[in-house]
Protein backbone atom coordinates (compact mmCIF):
# COMPACT_ATOMS: atom_id res chain seq x y z
CA UNK A 1 0.00 0.00 0.00
CA UNK A 2 2.90 2.34 0.78
CA UNK A 3 6.53 2.37 1.78
CA UNK A 4 5.82 2.68 5.48
CA UNK A 5 3.95 -0.58 5.92
CA UNK A 6 6.33 -2.68 3.77
CA UNK A 7 9.24 -2.89 6.18
CA UNK A 8 10.52 -6.49 6.28
CA UNK A 9 7.29 -7.71 7.84
CA UNK A 10 7.41 -5.13 10.61
CA UNK A 11 5.09 -2.22 11.29
CA UNK A 12 4.18 0.10 14.14
CA UNK A 13 0.91 -0.10 16.00
CA UNK A 14 0.13 3.36 14.59
CA UNK A 15 0.34 1.93 11.07
CA UNK A 16 -1.98 -0.91 12.07
CA UNK A 17 -4.38 1.64 13.53
CA UNK A 18 -4.36 3.77 10.38
CA UNK A 19 -4.82 0.72 8.16
CA UNK A 20 -7.79 -0.42 10.26
CA UNK A 21 -9.45 2.98 10.08
CA UNK A 22 -8.95 3.07 6.32
CA UNK A 23 -10.50 -0.39 6.01
CA UNK A 24 -13.62 0.94 7.70
CA UNK A 25 -13.95 3.69 5.13
CA UNK A 26 -12.44 6.51 7.20
CA UNK A 27 -11.04 9.21 4.94
CA UNK A 28 -11.04 12.18 7.33
CA UNK A 29 -9.58 12.63 10.80
CA UNK A 30 -10.60 15.68 12.79
CA UNK A 31 -7.59 16.30 14.97
CA UNK A 32 -4.65 18.44 15.96
CA UNK A 33 -1.19 16.92 16.46
CA UNK A 34 -1.88 14.11 18.90
CA UNK A 35 -1.70 11.18 18.71
CA UNK A 36 1.25 12.26 16.55
CA UNK A 37 2.21 8.69 15.65
CA UNK A 38 -1.20 8.20 14.02
CA UNK A 39 -1.35 11.55 12.23
CA UNK A 40 2.14 11.12 10.80
CA UNK A 41 1.19 7.90 9.01
CA UNK A 42 -2.47 8.68 8.19
CA UNK A 43 -1.65 10.52 4.91
CA UNK A 44 0.03 7.34 3.65
CA UNK A 45 -3.43 5.77 3.77
CA UNK A 46 -5.19 8.60 1.98
CA UNK A 47 -6.69 10.11 5.10
CA UNK A 48 -6.78 13.87 5.38
CA UNK A 49 -6.51 15.71 8.66
CA UNK A 50 -8.90 18.56 9.42
CA UNK A 51 -7.10 20.58 12.05
CA UNK A 52 -9.61 22.14 14.42
CA UNK A 53 -8.68 24.92 16.82
CA UNK A 54 -10.41 23.42 19.88
CA UNK A 55 -11.33 19.84 20.68
CA UNK A 56 -14.97 20.58 21.46
CA UNK A 57 -15.36 22.10 17.99
CA UNK A 58 -13.47 19.18 16.45
CA UNK A 59 -15.87 16.71 17.99
CA UNK A 60 -18.82 18.64 16.58
CA UNK A 61 -17.18 18.72 13.15
CA UNK A 62 -16.93 14.94 13.27
CA UNK A 63 -20.62 14.88 14.20
CA UNK A 64 -21.62 17.01 11.20
CA UNK A 65 -19.45 14.87 8.96
CA UNK A 66 -21.12 11.67 10.17
CA UNK A 67 -24.66 13.00 9.76
CA UNK A 68 -24.06 14.00 6.15
CA UNK A 69 -21.85 11.09 5.03
CA UNK A 70 -23.57 8.27 6.96
CA UNK A 71 -20.08 7.13 7.93
CA UNK A 72 -18.51 7.10 11.35
CA UNK A 73 -16.92 10.43 12.27
CA UNK A 74 -13.44 10.24 13.79
CA UNK A 75 -11.97 12.84 16.14
CA UNK A 76 -8.61 12.62 17.91
CA UNK A 77 -7.26 14.31 21.00
CA UNK A 78 -4.43 14.12 23.48
CA UNK A 79 -4.89 12.97 27.03
CA UNK A 80 -5.99 15.20 29.88
CA UNK A 81 -7.36 18.68 29.15
CA UNK A 82 -7.91 18.04 25.45
CA UNK A 83 -9.84 14.87 26.21
CA UNK A 84 -12.10 16.70 28.67
CA UNK A 85 -13.18 19.05 25.87
CA UNK A 86 -14.57 16.09 23.93
CA UNK A 87 -17.26 15.46 26.54
CA UNK A 88 -19.79 18.00 25.17
CA UNK A 89 -19.72 16.81 21.53
CA UNK A 90 -19.77 13.17 22.58
CA UNK A 91 -22.75 13.90 24.83
CA UNK A 92 -24.58 15.49 21.89
CA UNK A 93 -23.79 12.50 19.72
CA UNK A 94 -24.96 10.14 22.45
CA UNK A 95 -28.34 11.84 22.73
CA UNK A 96 -28.71 12.38 18.98
CA UNK A 97 -27.57 8.84 18.06
CA UNK A 98 -24.60 9.86 15.90
CA UNK A 99 -21.70 7.38 15.55
CA UNK A 100 -18.37 8.95 16.46
CA UNK A 101 -15.02 7.41 17.26
CA UNK A 102 -12.84 9.44 19.62
CA UNK A 103 -9.21 8.29 19.54
CA UNK A 104 -7.63 9.63 22.70
CA UNK A 105 -3.93 9.40 23.46
CA UNK A 106 -2.99 7.99 26.87
CA UNK A 107 0.24 8.36 28.83
CA UNK A 108 2.92 5.70 28.26
CA UNK A 109 1.99 2.36 29.76
CA UNK A 110 4.88 2.30 32.24
CA UNK A 111 3.78 5.74 33.51
CA UNK A 112 0.21 4.69 34.25
CA UNK A 113 -1.05 5.53 37.77
CA UNK A 114 2.10 7.51 38.63
CA UNK A 115 0.72 11.02 38.16
CA UNK A 116 2.26 11.38 34.74
CA UNK A 117 1.87 14.72 32.98
CA UNK A 118 -1.80 15.25 32.07
CA UNK A 119 -2.75 11.73 33.12
CA UNK A 120 -6.49 11.43 33.77
CA UNK A 121 -9.11 8.74 34.35
CA UNK A 122 -10.62 8.75 30.88
CA UNK A 123 -12.87 5.78 31.63
CA UNK A 124 -14.69 7.77 34.28
CA UNK A 125 -14.57 10.92 32.15
CA UNK A 126 -16.44 9.36 29.22
CA UNK A 127 -18.64 6.92 31.13
CA UNK A 128 -21.84 8.95 30.66
CA UNK A 129 -21.33 9.96 27.05
CA UNK A 130 -20.02 6.92 25.19
CA UNK A 131 -21.47 3.55 24.22
CA UNK A 132 -18.10 1.91 24.67
CA UNK A 133 -14.69 2.81 26.09
CA UNK A 134 -11.76 0.53 25.31
CA UNK A 135 -8.02 0.83 25.89
CA UNK A 136 -5.48 -0.84 23.59
CA UNK A 137 -2.55 -2.19 25.59
CA UNK A 138 -1.26 -4.89 23.22
CA UNK A 139 0.02 -3.94 19.77
CA UNK A 140 -1.03 -7.24 18.22
CA UNK A 141 -4.68 -6.51 19.11
CA UNK A 142 -5.08 -3.13 17.42
CA UNK A 143 -7.40 -4.56 14.76
CA UNK A 144 -9.55 -6.28 17.40
CA UNK A 145 -10.10 -3.11 19.33
CA UNK A 146 -10.74 -0.93 16.30
CA UNK A 147 -13.35 -3.40 15.08
CA UNK A 148 -15.02 -3.56 18.48
CA UNK A 149 -15.16 0.23 18.68
CA UNK A 150 -16.50 0.73 15.16
CA UNK A 151 -19.15 -1.97 15.56
CA UNK A 152 -20.29 -0.52 18.88
CA UNK A 153 -20.68 2.89 17.24
CA UNK A 154 -22.55 1.78 14.12
CA UNK A 155 -24.73 -1.14 15.18
CA UNK A 156 -28.10 -0.88 16.91
CA UNK A 157 -28.75 2.66 18.03
CA UNK A 158 -25.67 4.53 16.73
CA UNK A 159 -23.57 6.54 19.14
CA UNK A 160 -20.08 7.66 20.18
CA UNK A 161 -17.29 5.37 21.32
CA UNK A 162 -13.83 6.03 22.74
CA UNK A 163 -10.59 4.22 21.96
CA UNK A 164 -7.72 4.96 24.36
CA UNK A 165 -4.24 4.57 22.89
CA UNK A 166 -1.08 4.79 25.06
CA UNK A 167 1.53 6.90 23.29
CA UNK A 168 4.25 4.25 23.57
CA UNK A 169 1.94 1.55 22.20
CA UNK A 170 1.50 3.48 18.95
CA UNK A 171 5.28 3.60 18.51
CA UNK A 172 5.74 -0.07 19.26
CA UNK A 173 6.86 -2.28 16.39
CA UNK A 174 5.08 -5.56 15.76
CA UNK A 175 5.06 -8.28 13.13
CA UNK A 176 2.72 -7.49 10.25
CA UNK A 177 -0.46 -9.56 10.32
CA UNK A 178 -2.88 -10.63 7.63
CA UNK A 179 -5.15 -7.74 6.85
CA UNK A 180 -8.83 -8.04 7.62
CA UNK A 181 -11.34 -7.10 4.94
CA UNK A 182 -14.56 -6.30 6.84
CA UNK A 183 -15.73 -2.69 6.41
CA UNK A 184 -18.06 -1.59 9.20
CA UNK A 185 -17.68 2.18 9.32
CA UNK A 186 -21.03 2.96 7.71
CA UNK A 187 -24.37 3.06 9.47
CA UNK A 188 -26.77 1.51 10.07
CA UNK A 189 -24.35 -1.41 10.12
CA UNK A 190 -26.98 -4.06 10.83
CA UNK A 191 -30.56 -3.67 9.66
CA UNK A 192 -33.28 -5.65 11.39
CA UNK A 193 -36.99 -5.49 10.67
CA UNK A 194 -39.74 -5.38 13.26
CA UNK A 195 -41.89 -8.43 14.10
CA UNK A 196 -43.89 -9.30 10.94
CA UNK A 197 -47.09 -9.98 12.92
CA UNK A 198 -46.88 -6.55 14.52
CA UNK A 199 -46.19 -4.97 11.13
CA UNK A 200 -49.42 -6.55 9.85
CA UNK A 201 -51.31 -5.27 12.87
CA UNK A 202 -49.91 -1.77 12.33
CA UNK A 203 -50.95 -1.86 8.67
CA UNK A 204 -54.46 -2.88 9.64
CA UNK A 205 -54.71 -0.03 12.15
CA UNK A 206 -53.56 2.49 9.53
CA UNK A 207 -55.93 1.16 6.87
CA UNK A 208 -58.89 1.38 9.24
CA UNK A 209 -58.03 4.72 10.89
CA UNK A 210 -60.15 7.74 10.07
CA UNK A 211 -57.44 10.33 10.61
CA UNK A 212 -53.96 8.77 10.78
CA UNK A 213 -50.83 10.91 10.82
CA UNK A 214 -47.09 10.25 10.76
CA UNK A 215 -44.35 11.99 12.75
CA UNK A 216 -40.87 11.42 11.30
CA UNK A 217 -37.90 11.99 13.58
CA UNK A 218 -34.15 12.19 13.18
CA UNK A 219 -33.90 8.41 13.06
CA UNK A 220 -35.34 8.56 9.55
CA UNK A 221 -32.17 10.35 8.40
CA UNK A 222 -29.91 8.03 10.39
CA UNK A 223 -31.55 5.02 8.77
CA UNK A 224 -31.59 6.61 5.29
CA UNK A 225 -35.31 5.86 5.28
CA UNK A 226 -36.47 8.98 3.45
CA UNK A 227 -37.38 7.15 0.23
CA UNK A 228 -39.26 4.53 2.21
CA UNK A 229 -41.18 7.24 4.07
CA UNK A 230 -42.02 8.99 0.80
CA UNK A 231 -43.41 5.76 -0.65
CA UNK A 232 -45.47 5.12 2.50
CA UNK A 233 -46.83 8.65 2.25
CA UNK A 234 -47.88 8.10 -1.37
CA UNK A 235 -49.28 4.58 -1.07
CA UNK A 236 -51.34 5.22 2.06
CA UNK A 237 -52.13 8.92 1.46
CA UNK A 238 -50.69 9.75 4.87
CA UNK A 239 -50.05 13.30 6.10
CA UNK A 240 -46.55 13.50 7.54
CA UNK A 241 -45.03 16.01 9.92
CA UNK A 242 -41.53 15.93 11.36
CA UNK A 243 -39.74 16.72 14.56
CA UNK A 244 -37.04 19.38 14.59
CA UNK A 245 -34.35 16.75 13.98
CA UNK A 246 -36.49 15.02 11.40
CA UNK A 247 -36.75 18.11 9.20
CA UNK A 248 -35.96 17.13 5.63
CA UNK A 249 -37.16 13.56 6.13
CA UNK A 250 -40.00 14.42 3.72
CA UNK A 251 -40.41 16.88 0.89
CA UNK A 252 -42.21 19.81 2.52
CA UNK A 253 -43.59 20.97 -0.83
CA UNK A 254 -45.61 17.73 -1.03
CA UNK A 255 -49.33 18.48 -0.46
CA UNK A 256 -49.39 15.73 2.19
CA UNK A 257 -46.49 17.21 4.17
CA UNK A 258 -47.24 19.23 7.28
CA UNK A 259 -43.82 20.70 8.09
CA UNK A 260 -42.18 20.64 11.51
CA UNK A 261 -44.63 19.88 14.31
CA UNK A 262 -42.80 20.50 17.56
CA UNK A 263 -42.43 23.21 20.19
CA UNK A 264 -42.74 26.33 18.00
CA UNK A 265 -46.28 26.26 16.61
CA UNK A 266 -47.85 29.36 18.12
CA UNK A 267 -49.18 32.29 16.10
CA UNK A 268 -46.72 33.41 13.44
CA UNK A 269 -45.41 29.92 12.71
CA UNK A 270 -45.93 28.85 9.08
CA UNK A 271 -47.14 25.47 10.40
CA UNK A 272 -49.43 27.03 13.02
CA UNK A 273 -52.62 26.03 11.22
CA UNK A 274 -51.58 22.38 11.02
CA UNK A 275 -52.53 21.97 14.66
CA UNK A 276 -56.16 20.94 13.96
CA UNK A 277 -55.00 18.02 11.83
CA UNK A 278 -52.80 16.89 14.67
CA UNK A 279 -55.50 17.43 17.27
CA UNK A 280 -57.96 15.33 15.26
CA UNK A 281 -55.59 12.43 14.64
CA UNK A 282 -56.91 9.10 15.90
CA UNK A 283 -53.73 7.20 15.05
CA UNK A 284 -50.15 8.51 15.11
CA UNK A 285 -47.24 6.60 13.61
CA UNK A 286 -43.97 7.67 15.23
CA UNK A 287 -40.86 6.85 13.19
CA UNK A 288 -37.34 7.27 14.53
CA UNK A 289 -38.15 9.69 17.33
CA UNK A 290 -37.37 9.48 21.04
CA UNK A 291 -40.44 11.65 21.83
CA UNK A 292 -38.31 14.16 23.70
CA UNK A 293 -39.51 17.35 25.35
CA UNK A 294 -38.94 19.81 22.51
CA UNK A 295 -40.18 17.43 19.84
CA UNK A 296 -43.49 16.93 21.63
CA UNK A 297 -43.86 20.44 23.10
CA UNK A 298 -43.34 19.15 26.64
CA UNK A 299 -45.42 16.04 25.84
CA UNK A 300 -48.55 18.15 25.22
CA UNK A 301 -48.54 18.15 21.43
CA UNK A 302 -50.19 14.84 20.58
CA UNK A 303 -53.91 14.22 21.29
CA UNK A 304 -54.38 12.11 24.44
CA UNK A 305 -57.02 9.86 22.84
CA UNK A 306 -54.93 8.92 19.82
CA UNK A 307 -53.50 5.44 19.41
CA UNK A 308 -49.78 5.17 18.71
CA UNK A 309 -47.53 2.96 16.62
CA UNK A 310 -43.83 3.48 17.28
CA UNK A 311 -40.95 2.42 15.00
CA UNK A 312 -37.45 2.73 16.42
CA UNK A 313 -34.22 0.75 16.46
CA UNK A 314 -33.94 1.25 20.22
CA UNK A 315 -36.57 -0.77 22.04
CA UNK A 316 -36.09 1.28 25.20
CA UNK A 317 -37.36 4.37 23.38
CA UNK A 318 -40.44 2.67 21.93
CA UNK A 319 -43.39 3.52 24.16
CA UNK A 320 -41.22 5.52 26.57
CA UNK A 321 -43.62 8.46 26.67
CA UNK A 322 -46.56 7.21 24.59
CA UNK A 323 -47.86 3.67 24.99
CA UNK A 324 -47.67 2.20 21.51
CA UNK A 325 -47.76 -0.83 19.26
CA UNK A 326 -44.07 -1.74 19.34
CA UNK A 327 -42.25 -2.01 16.02
CA UNK A 328 -38.65 -2.36 17.13
CA UNK A 329 -36.39 -2.33 14.11
CA UNK A 330 -34.56 -0.31 11.50
CA UNK A 331 -36.75 2.49 10.16
CA UNK A 332 -35.97 1.86 6.48
CA UNK A 333 -36.72 -1.86 6.56
CA UNK A 334 -39.71 -1.58 8.87
CA UNK A 335 -41.37 1.26 6.96
CA UNK A 336 -40.84 -0.66 3.72
CA UNK A 337 -42.40 -3.78 5.28
CA UNK A 338 -45.30 -1.70 6.58
CA UNK A 339 -45.86 -0.25 3.10
CA UNK A 340 -45.90 -3.73 1.53
CA UNK A 341 -48.41 -4.86 4.13
CA UNK A 342 -50.62 -1.87 3.36
CA UNK A 343 -50.47 -2.55 -0.37
CA UNK A 344 -52.13 -5.92 0.23
CA UNK A 345 -55.01 -4.32 2.13
CA UNK A 346 -58.13 -2.40 1.21
CA UNK A 347 -57.00 1.24 1.22
CA UNK A 348 -60.31 2.68 0.06
CA UNK A 349 -60.71 4.71 3.24
CA UNK A 350 -57.25 6.14 2.84
CA UNK A 351 -57.85 6.96 -0.82
CA UNK A 352 -61.15 8.67 -0.08
CA UNK A 353 -59.54 10.92 2.50
CA UNK A 354 -56.67 12.04 0.26
CA UNK A 355 -58.33 14.96 -1.53
CA UNK A 356 -60.04 16.42 1.58
CA UNK A 357 -56.84 16.10 3.61
CA UNK A 358 -54.58 17.62 0.96
CA UNK A 359 -57.02 20.49 0.49
CA UNK A 360 -56.89 21.21 4.22
CA UNK A 361 -53.09 21.02 4.24
CA UNK A 362 -52.69 23.31 1.25
CA UNK A 363 -55.12 25.81 2.79
CA UNK A 364 -53.33 25.62 6.14
CA UNK A 365 -49.97 26.26 4.47
CA UNK A 366 -51.32 29.28 2.67
CA UNK A 367 -52.93 30.66 5.82
CA UNK A 368 -49.70 30.07 7.72
CA UNK A 369 -47.76 32.03 5.09
CA UNK A 370 -50.36 34.80 5.13
CA UNK A 371 -50.21 35.07 8.93
CA UNK A 372 -46.42 34.99 9.09
CA UNK A 373 -46.23 38.69 8.31
CA UNK A 374 -42.75 39.08 9.76
CA UNK A 375 -41.42 37.04 6.84
CA UNK A 376 -42.33 40.02 4.64
CA UNK A 377 -41.30 42.75 7.06
CA UNK A 378 -39.21 45.60 5.57
CA UNK A 379 -38.18 46.78 9.04
CA UNK A 380 -34.66 47.60 10.09
CA UNK A 381 -33.25 46.13 12.31
CA UNK A 382 -34.32 43.04 10.42
CA UNK A 383 -36.76 40.43 11.63
CA UNK A 384 -35.15 36.96 11.71
CA UNK A 385 -38.20 35.65 9.87
CA UNK A 386 -37.40 37.97 6.95
CA UNK A 387 -33.82 36.77 6.96
CA UNK A 388 -35.07 33.17 6.74
CA UNK A 389 -37.41 34.12 3.90
CA UNK A 390 -34.49 35.54 1.93
CA UNK A 391 -32.41 32.42 2.57
CA UNK A 392 -35.33 30.18 1.64
CA UNK A 393 -35.63 31.63 -1.85
CA UNK A 394 -32.01 30.67 -2.48
CA UNK A 395 -32.13 27.08 -1.24
CA UNK A 396 -31.85 24.17 -3.63
CA UNK A 397 -32.43 20.48 -2.96
CA UNK A 398 -28.70 20.05 -2.45
CA UNK A 399 -28.17 22.94 -0.02
CA UNK A 400 -27.19 21.86 3.48
CA UNK A 401 -28.21 24.12 6.35
CA UNK A 402 -26.78 23.91 9.85
CA UNK A 403 -27.72 25.94 12.88
CA UNK A 404 -26.61 26.65 16.37
CA UNK A 405 -28.73 25.62 19.34
CA UNK A 406 -31.50 27.75 20.82
CA UNK A 407 -33.33 30.22 18.56
CA UNK A 408 -31.19 29.56 15.48
CA UNK A 409 -32.40 25.95 15.32
CA UNK A 410 -36.02 27.03 15.53
CA UNK A 411 -35.70 29.72 12.87
CA UNK A 412 -34.23 27.12 10.53
CA UNK A 413 -36.65 24.30 11.29
CA UNK A 414 -39.76 26.46 11.21
CA UNK A 415 -39.08 28.99 8.47
CA UNK A 416 -37.03 27.21 5.79
CA UNK A 417 -38.44 24.70 3.32
CA UNK A 418 -37.17 21.19 2.66
CA UNK A 419 -37.44 20.87 -1.10
CA UNK A 420 -36.71 17.16 -1.27
CA UNK A 421 -36.82 14.13 0.97
CA UNK A 422 -33.36 13.69 2.51
CA UNK A 423 -32.37 17.38 2.33
CA UNK A 424 -30.31 18.04 5.41
CA UNK A 425 -31.03 20.66 8.07
CA UNK A 426 -28.59 19.82 10.86
CA UNK A 427 -29.30 21.20 14.30
CA UNK A 428 -27.85 20.18 17.67
CA UNK A 429 -31.02 18.94 19.32
CA UNK A 430 -29.49 16.06 21.27
CA UNK A 431 -27.95 18.07 24.09
CA UNK A 432 -28.37 21.43 22.34
CA UNK A 433 -25.18 23.24 23.27
CA UNK A 434 -24.28 26.70 22.06
CA UNK A 435 -21.40 27.20 19.67
CA UNK A 436 -21.99 24.10 17.56
CA UNK A 437 -23.53 25.59 14.40
CA UNK A 438 -20.27 26.58 12.70
CA UNK A 439 -18.41 23.33 13.51
CA UNK A 440 -21.40 21.33 12.25
CA UNK A 441 -21.19 23.30 9.02
CA UNK A 442 -17.48 22.59 8.61
CA UNK A 443 -18.01 18.88 9.21
CA UNK A 444 -20.89 18.83 6.72
CA UNK A 445 -18.74 20.60 4.14
CA UNK A 446 -15.94 18.08 4.66
CA UNK A 447 -18.44 15.30 3.94
CA UNK A 448 -20.08 17.01 0.96
CA UNK A 449 -17.54 19.41 -0.60
CA UNK A 450 -19.72 19.91 -3.67
CA UNK A 451 -22.73 21.19 -1.71
CA UNK A 452 -23.43 24.72 -0.59
CA UNK A 453 -23.48 24.87 3.21
CA UNK A 454 -25.27 27.69 5.01
CA UNK A 455 -24.84 28.10 8.75
CA UNK A 456 -27.27 30.12 10.90
CA UNK A 457 -25.98 31.26 14.30
CA UNK A 458 -26.75 33.83 16.94
CA UNK A 459 -24.15 36.21 18.30
CA UNK A 460 -24.27 34.43 21.66
CA UNK A 461 -23.51 30.99 20.24
CA UNK A 462 -21.02 32.31 17.72
CA UNK A 463 -18.91 33.73 20.54
CA UNK A 464 -18.13 30.14 21.57
CA UNK A 465 -16.50 29.17 18.31
CA UNK A 466 -15.47 32.11 16.13
CA UNK A 467 -11.87 30.88 16.14
CA UNK A 468 -13.01 28.10 13.79
CA UNK A 469 -13.38 30.65 10.99
CA UNK A 470 -9.62 30.30 10.69
CA UNK A 471 -10.10 26.54 10.38
CA UNK A 472 -12.60 27.09 7.57
CA UNK A 473 -10.14 29.23 5.64
CA UNK A 474 -7.06 27.09 6.28
CA UNK A 475 -8.78 23.79 5.47
CA UNK A 476 -10.68 25.14 2.46
CA UNK A 477 -14.07 24.36 4.02
CA UNK A 478 -16.02 27.21 2.47
CA UNK A 479 -19.37 27.96 4.10
CA UNK A 480 -21.75 30.91 4.41
CA UNK A 481 -22.32 32.01 8.00
CA UNK A 482 -25.48 34.02 8.72
CA UNK A 483 -24.99 35.64 12.11
CA UNK A 484 -28.24 36.91 13.63
CA UNK A 485 -26.88 39.75 15.75
CA UNK A 486 -29.38 40.98 18.34
CA UNK A 487 -26.84 41.85 21.04
CA UNK A 488 -28.38 39.53 23.65
CA UNK A 489 -28.82 35.94 24.69
CA UNK A 490 -32.34 35.90 23.29
CA UNK A 491 -33.74 32.65 24.60
CA UNK A 492 -32.24 33.23 28.02
CA UNK A 493 -33.82 36.67 28.26
CA UNK A 494 -37.25 35.61 27.09
CA UNK A 495 -37.37 32.40 29.11
CA UNK A 496 -36.46 34.35 32.26
CA UNK A 497 -39.16 36.90 31.52
CA UNK A 498 -41.74 34.15 31.08
CA UNK A 499 -40.70 32.28 34.23
CA UNK A 500 -39.75 35.13 36.55
CA UNK A 501 -41.00 38.39 35.06
CA UNK A 502 -37.42 39.70 35.03
CA UNK A 503 -34.09 38.79 33.52
CA UNK A 504 -30.50 38.72 34.71
CA UNK A 505 -27.89 41.16 33.44
CA UNK A 506 -25.95 38.28 31.87
CA UNK A 507 -28.09 38.43 28.74
CA UNK A 508 -26.59 41.67 27.38
CA UNK A 509 -23.44 41.82 25.24
CA UNK A 510 -21.12 44.71 24.46
CA UNK A 511 -20.98 45.50 20.73
CA UNK A 512 -18.68 43.18 18.78
CA UNK A 513 -17.28 43.83 15.31
CA UNK A 514 -17.89 40.38 13.83
CA UNK A 515 -16.92 41.60 10.38
CA UNK A 516 -13.46 42.52 11.69
CA UNK A 517 -13.14 39.05 13.24
CA UNK A 518 -14.02 37.39 9.95
CA UNK A 519 -11.57 39.53 8.00
CA UNK A 520 -8.86 39.01 10.59
CA UNK A 521 -9.06 35.25 9.95
CA UNK A 522 -8.85 35.75 6.19
CA UNK A 523 -12.56 35.27 5.52
CA UNK A 524 -14.99 37.68 3.93
CA UNK A 525 -17.16 39.72 6.28
CA UNK A 526 -20.05 42.08 5.68
CA UNK A 527 -22.43 43.92 7.98
CA UNK A 528 -26.09 43.85 6.92
CA UNK A 529 -28.76 46.19 8.23
CA UNK A 530 -31.47 46.35 5.53
CA UNK A 531 -33.39 43.92 3.34
CA UNK A 532 -31.69 45.34 0.24
CA UNK A 533 -28.26 44.81 1.75
CA UNK A 534 -29.22 41.30 2.81
CA UNK A 535 -30.36 40.27 -0.66
CA UNK A 536 -27.18 41.48 -2.33
CA UNK A 537 -24.95 40.05 0.40
CA UNK A 538 -26.54 36.60 0.21
CA UNK A 539 -26.11 36.43 -3.54
CA UNK A 540 -22.47 37.47 -3.27
CA UNK A 541 -21.75 35.06 -0.42
CA UNK A 542 -23.21 32.08 -2.27
CA UNK A 543 -21.08 32.87 -5.31
CA UNK A 544 -17.89 33.52 -3.35
CA UNK A 545 -15.22 30.82 -3.43
CA UNK A 546 -14.41 31.15 0.25
CA UNK A 547 -16.04 31.51 3.64
CA UNK A 548 -18.25 34.55 4.16
CA UNK A 549 -19.75 35.84 7.38
CA UNK A 550 -22.80 38.12 7.18
CA UNK A 551 -23.28 40.05 10.41
CA UNK A 552 -27.04 40.65 10.17
CA UNK A 553 -28.42 43.15 12.68
CA UNK A 554 -31.75 41.82 13.96
CA UNK A 555 -34.42 42.99 16.34
CA UNK A 556 -33.49 42.26 19.93
CA UNK A 557 -36.90 41.11 21.07
CA UNK A 558 -37.80 38.95 18.08
CA UNK A 559 -38.32 35.34 19.10
CA UNK A 560 -39.54 32.17 17.39
CA UNK A 561 -43.19 31.21 17.90
CA UNK A 562 -42.43 28.98 20.87
CA UNK A 563 -45.71 27.65 22.22
CA UNK A 564 -44.64 28.08 25.83
CA UNK A 565 -44.09 31.80 25.22
CA UNK A 566 -47.50 32.49 23.67
CA UNK A 567 -49.34 35.33 25.43
CA UNK A 568 -46.73 35.34 28.20
CA UNK A 569 -44.24 37.93 26.92
CA UNK A 570 -45.09 41.58 27.22
CA UNK A 571 -42.70 42.45 24.41
CA UNK A 572 -43.95 42.57 20.83
CA UNK A 573 -43.71 39.21 19.04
Amino acid sequence: MNKVIDHSGQETAAIALAASLKRHGVDTLFGQSLPSALHLVAPEFGMRQVNYRTENAGGVMADGYARVSNKIGVVTAQNGPAATLLVPPLAEAMKASVPLLAIVQEVDRDSKDRNAFQEFDHFSLFASCAKSIKRIDIADRVEDYVDMAVVAATTGRPGPVVLLCPADLLRETRTSVNRRISEMGHFPLDRVCADPDRVQEAARLIAEAKAPLVIAGGGVHLSQATEAIARLQEIASLPIGTTNMGKGAVDETNPLSLGVLANALSKGAPAHHMRPLLDEADLILLVGTRTNQNGTDSWKLYPPKARFIHIDIDGTEVGRNYEALRLVGDAKLTVAALTRALESMDLALRGQSRSPVTERIVAAKQKGRDDATHMRSPDSPLRPERVMAEIDTRLTQDTIVTADASYSSLWVSGFLTARAASQRFITPRGLAGLGWGLPLALGAKAAAPGSKVICVVGDGGFGHCWQELETARRMGLHVVVILLNNGILGFQKHAELVKFGAHTNAIDFAPVDHVAIARATGCEGRRVETVEELSAALDAALLHDGTTLLDVVTQADAHPPITAFENKLEIEH
